[in-house]
C-alpha cells in the first residue's frame, strides 16, 4: 500500500488546479479517497470526527450485501437448470447466475456513476459515495430478465430526478434504488409484476445447457397469492388452500430456493447481512425489528378477518416472501431517507411493515408492497421526526416549569 500511496502522490499534481489533467480532478479524487482515508478534516463549525468516513460506511454495506448477492447468483442458475430439467454442478449454476447478473451490475454502475462524475465535474465538487451501494442494490431488486436498456434509463432517471435535483447525496428524500424500481414498475408494469417477474430464456452461456427452452415464465409466491380468487360458491379458505399447493415450503423460502429478484430470495443470507450491519453500527436494529412487528400485527389482523385468500396469508409467509426482508434491512434503514430520531425509527419501521402487508392484501394489481411502503414512509419520515422532537421539547419544557413552580 505504501508503494501505491507514493505513486498516487507522484501523479497527483497533474490532476490538481493548473495541472495538465485538471479536468479529471474529480475522477482522481474519487479514486484516491476510495483507496485511502482523506487526510483533510473540517476546520470550522461544529462537527463530529470519527474513525470511519462515508466511503468506508458504504463499503461495509456492500460487504453486508455479499451473502444475498452470491446466493442469489447461485439460485438464478439453480432455477434455470431446474426449469429445463438438467442436472449440473454447483459451479455451473453459480457461473450461470454470475454471467447473467454481471451485465446488469455493470450497466447500473456505469450509468449511475457516469452521471454523478459528470455532475460533480460541472459543479467542481467531489464525487459522493452514495451510489457505491445504490449501484449494487438496483440489479439485486429488479426482475432477472429486465432488459439492460430499461435498467439504464431507470437508473439515469433515479439519479437525476430522485437525487441530484435535491442536491445530491445526503439531500435526497426518496431511496434512489427504490425510485429506479418504481420507475420500471410504472413504466413497464407487465414486465415488472404478475406472472412475468421470473423469466429465464434458453441461453446457457455454453455452461452445459444442451436443452433449451424458448421461454420459461413462472410467478413468484406472492404472484400466486395475488392471483388467487374465491370460486363461485366457494370460500376464502378453500381458495387459499388451493393456492397453497403452489407455494414453496417455508424452509425453501427461508433458505432462498424460490423464484424472485436476485437479492430478495434468501432470508437467511439477508439476515447474515443484517447482523453484520447491526454489529458494525451501520444500520438501526430498531427499524428492522419494528418493521417485523408491524408486519406481524397487520397480517394477524387480516387473518382474523379472513374475507379473501390474500387475508389468510400468515405473518411468517409475509416475512419470507418477496422483498420484505431485503427492503427492511438494506433500504428502510437508509440513514438519509429514514427517520433519524430514536423513537421515530420505531414508528417509521412499524408503519413500513403495516403498509407493506396492507398493500399486498388489498391491491391485487401489485403483489409485492414493500417498495411502495418504504417510498411512502420516506415521505413521512421528516414529519415523524418533527412530531417526536416537538413532543420531547414540550415534555422538557413542562418539567422545567414544574421544577420552578
Amino acid at each position: 500500500m505504501n508503494a501505491l500511496r507514493k505513486q498516487l502522490d507522484k501523479i497527483k499534481p497533474a490532476f490538481e488546479k493548473g495541472g495538465k489533467l485538471e479536468a479529471f480532478h474529480t475522477a482522481f479524487d474519487a479514486f484516491e479517497t476510495f483507496l485511502f482515508v482523506p487526510n483533510t478534516t473540517s476546520k470550522r463549525g461544529v462537527h463530529v470526527h470519527d474513525a470511519i468516513d462515508s466511503k468506508r460506511t458504504m463499503t461495509m454495506v456492500i460487504m453486508a450485501l455479499m451473502p444475498a448477492l452470491l446466493f442469489g447468483m447461485y439460485n438464478l442458475g439453480y432455477q434455470h437448470y431446474l426449469a429445463i430439467g438438467e442436472e449440473v454442478g454447483f459451479g455451473t449454476k453459480f457461473a450461470y447466475g454470475l454471467l447473467s447478473m454481471l451485465p446488469q451490475i455493470l450497466v447500473s454502475y456505469i450509468v449511475g456513476l457516469g452521471i454523478e462524475f459528470i455532475i460533480a465535474s460541472k459543479k467542481g465538487h467531489e464525487v459522493a459515495e452514495g451510489f457505491l451501494v445504490t449501484g449494487m442494490l438496483i440489479p439485486m431488486i429488479v426482475p432477472v430478465e429486465t432488459p439492460l436498456w430499461m435498467i439504464a434509463v431507470a437508473t439515469a432517471f433515479a439519479v437525476v430526478f430522485a437525487k441530484e435535483v435535491f442536491g445530491g447525496t445526503g439531500y435526497n428524500i426518496f431511496n434512489v434504488a427504490l425510485v429506479t424500481r418504481a420507475f420500471l414498475f410504472f413504466s413497464y408494469p407487465a414486465a415488472m409484476s404478475g406472472d412475468s417477474v421470473w423469466v429465464r430464456l434458453g441461453s446457457s452461456f455454453g455452461l452445459g445447457g444442451g436443452t433449451a427452452v424458448d421461454g420459461f415464465s413462472g410467478a413468484t409466491p406472492l404472484g400466486h397469492i395475488a392471483a388467487a380468487k374465491v370460486a363461485e360458491g366457494g370460500t376464502a379458505q378453500e381458495a387459499y388452500d388451493t393456492v397453497s399447493a403452489l407455494l414453496p415450503s417455508n424452509w425453501d423460502a427461508f433458505f432462498g430456493f424460490i423464484p424472485g429478484s436476485i437479492g430478495e430470495v434468501s432470508t437467511l443470507a439477508i439476515l447474515l447481512g443484517a447482523l453484520f450491519l447491526i454489529w458494525t453500527g451501520i444500520a438501526s436494529y430498531k427499524i428492522m425489528l419494528s418493521g417485523v412487528l408491524g408486519t406481524v400485527v397487520m397480517a394477524s389482523l387480516f387473518n382474523l378477518i379472513g374475507a379473501t385468500p390474500q387475508m389468510l396469508v400468515s405473518p411468517l409467509q409475509h416475512l419470507l416472501y418477496g422483498g420484505f426482508a431485503f427492503g427492511i434491512v438494506f433500504m428502510a434503514t437508509d440513514p438519509v431517507t429514514a427517520a433519524r430520531t430514536e423513537t421515530g425509527k420505531w414508528i417509521y419501521g412499524f408503519l413500513i411493515g403495516v403498509m407493506a402487508v396492507f398493500i399486498r392484501v388489498l391491491n391485487a394489481g401489485y403483489a409485492e408492497g414493500m417498495m411502495l411502503a418504504i417510498l411512502l414512509m420516506n415521505t413521512f419520515a421528516p414529519l415523524i421526526d418533527y412530531v417526536v422532537v416537538e413532543r420531547n421539547t414540550k415534555r422538557r419544557l413542562a418539567r422545567v416549569l414544574k421544577s420552578k413552580a
